[in-house]
């Protein structure tokens, strides 16, 4: 980090030329102070009413390509002084804010630095339903007006330290204005100003210092380097002149090639771009096309476009749209709020969406530029620094603006080049241009654009548009889209009052109406399913999460049938036994009335068995339904509302078909937690009720064998024709269930039915026994063990897994593995028998190889591929060579 920070803000030697040296010969600019200011810092003009220059940042990333590591490094950094500055109980409670569109990364990395600090930054974007919770004014932008959107208002409400972050601290009118504003609303005690300069006067200077004490607040500063700026008389008419002159200059000599011009630069260096030849008429290199604008609007013709046309689809023949893999749900930055939770999300899944990006890039490309969007800088920014960290390839990083700024082709001022579009994401203020600095005739061998989805509108692809702008100036152009985060607001009015009812069969499922009721949605004409192979690899890439797809469902051969239906004979009434413990468990324990809602899809055949037992034993009627849950994201938060609206939380029991290691068992506890606290609804019980506890993970069990359940042994032909539930942002709102499948077309081989009436059919000759076991049970201490966990955990490292997560254990679950992900060796208990026959065939189907180990706490365990890449076999995810 040293290194990379040293790097990015070295002086300039004697024999290079500060990229602020051109404006400050001509204007009497002057820039004094630390000696690190004029490698952080180059000057630039720009048309501005109220202000002539421009502070150029060598390391924010914004109109200077710049190292991703040195980029992130330096907020990082600033973080990590303020934490220090505060001390742990201070910096527990912080939160920091971070000004649009400049600073919106640096705040973000700052938030990083910090460690546990929530972020959250200004807008100038509003998004439709979302309350603003304050606002405020940039006196000397060009685009004043910023708006505070978070999505839990009570993010700004606490009294811990205010992190105002901003790019450079010029006059502290911005941090007046907001503070004024926060202060009246949320009054706190501290407030911290970080900015990588500080240039202010030393009047401004005193003023914020009269002005904490006139709230009675602290506000400390902490800065990466200060000076002051000294403007001469008469500056700002100045360079209005100037920056006019030169602009006439260049639309009377028609110059539209300049841009494109090659000029070295040295993108990792503080002072950026080092000696080159000066072109004609005192260098001046403006985009031609500003003169017109992207809407023709100053009264002559557009001009004509420049670069590769459009084909007929819309899309340019030298643009890739590369599918990122964005996590569902996490936020695209801090507009709405970015919270600790989502930090971690993001560094998870970074590796393999950096992955996918490095699998899009042209072979031979050595000079990779990744171009982030106005606001969304943290995202491109923490890609790139990722593919920077693993490609073979010099990665650059910076984005888009709205600031119009001259571009002059200099090696002694800081905007070389710049790019003119018209504004591709319907912002509030209207059309408009945009830009892109130091890109064009950079020589770079490919650039990566990111936008967010609200971006992603015609005007990004048209020909005068964004890409095609960059298509003309580099071979490749790839676009990556990151879903626009759009928060629902807490209790929201326009929250549907009733959620539709339950799917029933025969419309969803094989099963009878009154079996279960689905809280889902039908997504049958959706297509889902993906290759064994490829969910496998973007799983385990972080590029995917398991619930965004299906796997393709497994068509069983006849000795698997075969298999299947003699498994079934000889398990049914010990199967129907367990079932008659773990119910009558339910309604001697839990409720006299319950409510039976099974977690879909594996939960749903034991919760029919359960009911059938109830009207069998007891002719009592129970409602039953089956929900979804997501392994790290919960269970369906409107499937409860849907619950809690109809029936006595209390009464309700949940209902899965086994446990494994009781990841499900832990998912279910802190899910309801956190819709306690967002709902303010009680009653929900996290006991799961489970047909077999091998893993002893929950205290209502029919049984702690781990024996074949027959319903493990298919996908959706023994669970109604329903697949696996699926959550993913673009087919479920957030005032829609969770969807799934009904596979209506594999009906000739649905076995579904054939399960449940084998089983129940066996009641009454295992009625007595089930009864007699389950009073024993309840007489008797059932706590659990968790042993299951420990054995995976053991499993994991012995066998130098190292992820819990690929470790798969009991019947069932290594039934799953076979059939849907990519596995790569079976564990039997020694001795084991038929239970295992079918993992058996599934494991010689598949070529995967079947081991036997002594002193196995579940019959079999599952390993899926570590670390798979397609090809491969081996536990390093490199194919062996034999």
């Amino acid at each position: 980090m040293e290194k990379a920070l040293n790097e990015g803000v070295r002086h300039a030697a004697p024999d290079d030329v500060w990229s602020g040296s051109w404006v400050a010969e001509r204007l009497g600019v002057e820039l004094v102070g630390d000696d690190r200011l004029t490698g952080l810092l180059g000057l630039a003009l720009r048309r501005n009413p109220k202000r002539a220059h421009l502070l150029v940042s060598n390391v924010l990333g914004k109109h200077v390509p710049q190292s991703p590591a040195v980029v992130h490094g330096h907020g990082v950094e600033l973080g990590r002084r303020v934490r220090e500055l505060l001390g742990p109980d201070e910096a527990r409670r912080a939160v920091v804010l971070g000004y649009a569109e400049t600073a919106t990364g640096l705040g973000h990395s700052v938030a990083d630095g910090l460690g546990l600090a929530p972020y959250l930054h200004s807008t100038r974007r509003p998004v439709a339903g979302v309350a603003r919770a304050g606002g405020f004014e940039e006196s000397h932008s060009h685009a004043t007006s910023h708006l505070l959107l978070p999505e839990d208002p009570a993010l700004l409400a606490g009294d811990g330290p205010l992190v105002l972050v901003d790019d450079e601290f010029s006059t502290g009118n911005t941090v007046l204005n907001t503070v004024r504003d926060l202060h009246q609303r949320y009054p706190r005690r501290r407030y911290v100003v970080v900015a990588l300069v500080d240039t202010r006067s030393a009047a401004d200077a005193s003023r914020l210092a009269d002005f904490a004490g006139e709230i009675g607040a602290r506000i400390d500063l902490v800065t990466a380097a200060q000076g002051t700026v000294r403007l001469p008389e008469g500056v700002l008419e100045k360079g209005q002149e100037l920056v006019a002159r030169y602009e006439a200059e260049s639309a009377a000599s028609g110059d539209r090639s300049s841009a494109a011009s090659s000029w070295p630069v040295a993108p990792r260096g503080g002072a950026a771009y080092r000696h080159s030849p000066a072109p004609p008429d005192d260098g001046v290199a403006v985009e031609a096309a500003q003169e017109a604008g992207p809407s023709g609007a100053r009264g002559t013709a557009r001009p004509a476009p420049t670069g590769p046309q459009p084909d007929d689809d819309g899309t340019h023949p030298h643009v890739t749209r590369i599918h990122l893999g964005w996590p569902c749900g996490l936020p695209d930055g801090g507009r709405h709020g970015f919270t600790p939770a989502h930090r971690e999300r993001l560094e998870a899944a970074l590796p393999g969406m950096a992955a996918r990006l490095s699998e899009a890039l042209p072979q031979n490309a050595r000079r990779v530029h990744i171009l982030g969007f106005e606001e969304l800088m943290y995202a491109p920014l923490r890609l790139a620094e990722e593919l920077e960290r693993t490609a073979d390839a010099e990665v650059s990083y910076s984005t888009t603006t709205r600031s119009p700024v001259l571009a002059v082709d200099d090696p002694g001022y800081a905007i070389r080049t710049r790019l003119v579009f018209p504004a591709h994401d319907e912002p509030a203020d209207g059309p408009g241009e945009r830009y892109a600095y130091n890109v064009a005739g950079a020589g770079f061998d490919a650039v990566v654009a990111v936008v967010d989805s609200v971006a992603d509108t015609p005007l990004l692809h048209a020909p005068d548009g964004l890409l095609a702008r960059l298509a003309a100036h580099t071979p490749q152009v790839l676009l990556a889209v990151v879903p626009s985060y759009v928060p629902e607001p807490p209790h929201a009015p326009g929250r549907p009052s009733m959620l539709p009812e339950p799917l029933r069969g025969p419309a969803f499922s094989s099963y009878a109406p009154e079996e279960v009721g689905w809280l889902l949605q039908d997504l049958s004409d959706v297509t889902l399913e993906a290759p064994t192979e490829e969910r496998e690899e973007a799983i385990q890439s972080g590029g995917a999460h398991y619930a965004e797809s299906l796997p393709m469902e497994y068509q069983p051969s006849g000795q698997y049938q075969e298999l299947f239906h003699a498994a079934l004979q000889e398990s049914a009434a010990r199967i129907a036994q367990a079932v008659g413990v773990v119910t009558e468990t339910v309604l001697a324990e839990r409720s006299p009335r319950p409510v039976l809602v099974s977690l879909a899809r594996a939960g749903t055949p034991v919760g029919i068995l359960m009911r059938r037992w109830a009207r069998h034993r007891h002719g009592l009627d129970l409602p039953h339904y089956a929900v979804s849950i997501v392994r790290g994201r919960g269970i369906d938060a409107n499937a409860l509302r849907w619950l809690a609206r109809h029936h006595d939380p209390r009464d309700v029991v949940f209902v899965d078909g086994w446990t494994g290691k009781g990841a499900i068992t832990r998912e279910l506890a802190q899910a309801l937690q956190e819709f306690e606290k967002s709902d303010g609804v009680t009653g929900f019980d996290p006991e799961i009720a489970v047909l077999a506890d091998p893993g002893s993970c929950v205290r209502t069990y029919g049984t702690r064998e781990d024996f074949l359940v027959p319903s493990a042994c298919l996908n959706s032909t023994v669970s109604g024709l329903v697949s696996r539930t699926v959550l993913r942002a673009d087919l479920v709102g957030p005032h829609d269930f969770h969807g799934a499948k009904f596979y209506r077309e594999l009906a000739a081989d649905d076995v579904s039915v054939t399960f449940l009436d084998a089983v129940s059919d066996r009641f009454p000759e295992v009625a007595d026994a089930a009864c007699a076991q389950a009073k024993e049970l309840l007489a008797g201490d059932r706590s659990p063990t968790w042993e299951g966990w420990a054995a995976v955990e053991r499993v994991s490292e012995e066998y130098g897994i190292h992820d819990v997560n690929l470790v798969k254990p009991g019947v069932g679950e290594t039934t799953r593995v076979l059939l849907r992900r990519v596995p790569w060796k079976v564990l039997a208990r020694a001795g084991a028998g038929s239970d295992l026959d079918h993992v058996r065939l599934l494991a010689g189907q598949r070529g995967v190889p079947v081991e036997e180990v002594d002193g196995l706490p579940y019959t079999c365990v599952g390993l899926i591929h570590p670390r798979y890449t397609r090809g491969a076999t081996g536990a390093d995810g490199k194919a062996v060579t034999v």
